[in-house]
């Protein structure tokens, strides 16, 4: 801001005149050029003013011309300014002005080049704006032929408006993980639109749903009639997308009977050989009977254990018979016409590349939230590989650099990693695709003419990029294929008898031979495409219905916030098996976090896109609570947060209440990962307890539980006295059995039958004292 004028001498006048244009700072959002030049304009006019008034002042008249153009130059630079003789406008304009010994003329001067001033001002003003609406306006004319990264664009939530034309309506909702579940709630869709053309389906992810509580309840009593896809997840939890709903549903007030009007199915997804097995379809089933909702279909349960598109297509069929009689008119009810999927499908682009696009965008933007659809870009700090040399097998400590990210995270929650194919698994997939890896596409959902593609609905495409970094990036190459891939390969198959052996494989009639064959030999996308050679399905077919999206891979995060804000650190071992089927499988994150190249090492380390998920395994909220962790191998991950939490706690003063870590390994010189840390935890009074077990030291194999049963008694003691028990690592085997060993002790040292035994673990899981992180 310019300084105020002294109304009683030339000094303020002569002080404005020969001071450089200043104008004054805002903190908008996106200060622009109009702000800026409308700004100079109005401090400029303000001035005019001041000038003006000192120069008809009584003083101002009766000064003596010969000083009046005695004035310092502003300071440049912190360099001391001198006394020049000048005129006031010489800054500005560049010309000095002989003025005799007339103060008028000089009076008459100074306002005519004041308004020149104004005048010149008021030009490059308007210029201004023409520059700027040329700019934009040229700006705003791309070529229509030129390729463009894809702009991340945040739709606004649209809020639905209900028509009621007289159609009955059906909602489809999924809770989802990896995408079966959105998957099979499509299926339904595509084939109950072909079936009841009077009634109307649509297909709706149960996040997007309602924003808040008060709307799911506002949106749920109007449904009557609804399906619901539920896959369980981890330790019989929701799925990241059905966490919101899950939570309202089963959480807070008794809701009472109010969903007389529903009439719904339920289908879960879950496995076998996890304890909660479909805990989430079955909860919500009870919930829903509870609360008036009237069940027309018996709740199918997926196995993913065995064939769980089986179980999908033998639950459908006893949906169409129910919904027959819910959906159709009397003189509708005649015989169905056959069914037949259609292949899903996007609209391939092929391009000459453009010289100026990056692809490193894939799977990193701009967002201030950072979630599965929008990670962040992580280089790799620090890398080190955790056994010794005699080891046969490999564990890698792995930290990503997450500061400037706006990543942060809490003790105990899980991070999501995006990694990529093995180039030798790209390149065999390049092979057998045919095209050059060079190849240059985007994927499109809709017509040249911009309507809609026919037929099942599409995941949003990836980003235009060539054939190897699609295959590297997007597409998962070796998981065993789904029964639906090898319809689609079939299809696409020019030798008749391969077409009729893979469309037998996908039957019911071949349920055990493909049990057999592919789930049994774990045998994967390409070796089913190796093993059928004639099926060569367009580019559209293969990203859109054979090799699924690839998923991240999911971590618990072995640090704590407290001691490294600015670090997720990851304990990850490495999958390197051979197949039933004789291949040599090597898991895709594993191998890229044991071969990354990290920051120590060059400053060309390797990145991956990253995501922080909330957890609920968290240490008590009061830290003299005592607690019980039981984590073998790099199920002492979380654990490892634990203990640096606890740690940083201690040295602030916080007194800690008592702690015992069951570690288990199979040898203290070959896997004993962590070793130095875990001792010194112990030294410096963050953990009271470490108790290993090594598996192959001794004559016989003691694990985690073994050592539990040790420990019976200083196990009983501390849960009554209100001890959490926290376990995490393999969800088949030793969590089964270190849940066989907690009723045990329950049951002994609490002098308790079988049953009551039951209920107190029951308890401890209902009440939060008892929590798994298990895989």
């Amino acid at each position: 801001m310019v300084s105020e004028i002294d109304q009683s001498g030339l000094a303020g006048a002569v002080s404005i005149l020969s001071s450089p244009i200043k104008t004054q700072t805002y903190l908008s959002p996106t200060p622009t050029t109009h702000t800026i030049i409308i700004i100079i304009l109005l401090e400029r006019e303000r001035e005019k003013l001041q000038l003006q008034q000192t120069l008809i002042s009584p003083h101002f008249l009766s000064l003596d011309p010969s000083t009046l153009f005695q004035s310092p130059l502003p300071s440049i630079g912190g360099m001391q300014s001198e006394t020049v003789e000048t005129t006031p406008f010489a800054v500005l304009n560049n010309k000095v002005i002989d003025n005799g010994n007339s103060t008028m003329p000089v009076t008459l001067t100074m306002l005519l080049d004041n308004q020149l001033l104004v005048l010149m001002t008021s030009a490059a003003v308007l210029l201004g704006f023409i520059a700027v609406f040329l700019r934009n306006r040229s700006s705003g004319k791309k070529s229509g032929k030129e390729l463009e990264p894809p702009k991340i664009v945040v739709p606004k939530r649209q809020v639905e408006q209900e028509v009621d034309d007289g159609k009955k309506k059906v909602t489809i909702f999924f809770g989802t993980q990896t995408g079966t579940a959105e998957g099979f709630a499509k299926a339904l869709f595509e084939e109950a639109k072909a079936r009841y053309e009077k009634a109307v389906f649509k297909v709706v992810d149960l996040d997007d749903y309602a924003a808040d509580d008060e709307e799911y309840a506002e949106k749920f009593k109007k449904e009557t009639f609804a399906f619901f896809f539920l896959a369980t997840y981890g330790d019989g939890e929701p799925t990241d997308n059905a966490a919101r709903f899950y939570k309202w549903f089963t959480e807070g007030d008794e809701k009472g009977v109010w969903l007389e009007k529903l009439h719904y199915g339920v289908f879960g997804l879950g496995n076998k050989q996890y304890e909660h097995f479909n805990k989430i379809a079955l909860v919500v089933d009870e919930g829903l009977t509870e609360q008036g909702a009237k069940r027309f279909v018996p709740v199918g349960l997926g196995d993913d254990d065995q064939s769980i598109e089986d179980d999908f297509s033998a639950w459908k069929e006893l949906v169409w018979p129910e919904l027959d009689q819910l959906l159709l008119d009397e003189d509708d009810k005649t015989a169905a016409t056959p069914y037949t999927a259609a292949i899903p499908e996007y609209r391939v682009v092929f391009h000459d590349k453009p010289d100026t696009f990056s692809e490193n965008h894939s799977q990193t933007n701009g967002h201030t939230v950072h979630d599965a659809q929008h990670p962040c870009r992580s280089n790799v700090a620090v890398k080190k590989e955790l056994h010794t040399p005699e080891s046969d097998r490999s564990c890698t400590h792995l930290e990503f650099d997450i500061s400037h990210t706006g990543l942060s995270y809490e003790t105990g929650d899980h991070v999501g990693v995006y990694c990529e194919n093995l180039i030798e698994v790209v390149e065999e997939a390049e092979k057998l695709i045919g095209l050059p890896a060079d190849t240059y596409i985007s994927l499109h959902i809709d017509n040249e003419d911009g309507t809609p593609l026919g037929g099942p609905t599409l995941q949003p495409p990836f980003p235009p990029c060539t054939l190897r970094k699609a295959l590297t990036n997007y597409a998962d190459l070796l998981s065993s294929p789904k029964k639906s891939t090898l319809l689609a390969l079939a299809a696409h198959a020019s030798d008749a008898a391969e077409a009729d052996r893979l469309q037998f494989l996908a039957s019911r009639e071949g349920k055990d031979e493909y049990a057999e064959w592919i789930v049994a030999n774990q045998r994967s996308l390409l070796e089913v495409m190796e093993a059928f050679p004639s099926a060569k399905p367009p580019l559209g077919v293969f990203f859109a219905a054979i090799a699924p999206r690839l998923q991240p891979r999911y971590y618990s995060i072995s640090s704590s916030p407290k001691m490294v804000p600015n670090r997720i650190h990851v304990t990850c071992a490495l999958v390197y098996e051979k197949t039933p089927a004789g291949r040599i499988h090597k898991g895709i994150c594993s191998t890229w976090m044991k071969n990354a190249v990290p920051l120590t090492e060059s400053q060309d380390c390797n990145w991956a896109p990253i995501f922080v998920r909330t957890s609920n395994f968290r240490l008590p909220a009061d830290p003299k609570v005592p607690v019980i962790m039981i984590g073998p191998g790099t199920g002492l991950a979380p654990f490892r947060g634990f203990l640096q939490e606890r740690l940083a706690l201690k040295e602030s003063g916080t007194e800690l209440g008592q702690s015992i870590l069951f570690f288990g390994c199979r040898n203290r010189k070959v896997d004993f990962i962590y070793e130095n840390e875990l001792n010194n935890f112990v030294e410096n009074g963050a953990l009271s307890e470490l108790d290993v077990a090594f598996s192959r030291e001794g004559a016989t194999k003691e694990y985690v539980q073994h050592k539990m049963s040790q420990k019976a008694s200083d196990i009983w003691n501390m849960l009554s006295e209100g001890a959490y028990l926290y376990v995490c690592g393999d969800a088949k085997g030793m969590a089964k059995d270190v849940h066989r060993t907690l009723h045990t002790i329950v049951q002994e040292q609490g002098n308790l039958d079988s049953s009551k035994a039951e209920l107190y673990v029951k308890n401890l899981q209902m009440s939060g004292r008892y929590l798994r992180d298990v895989w």
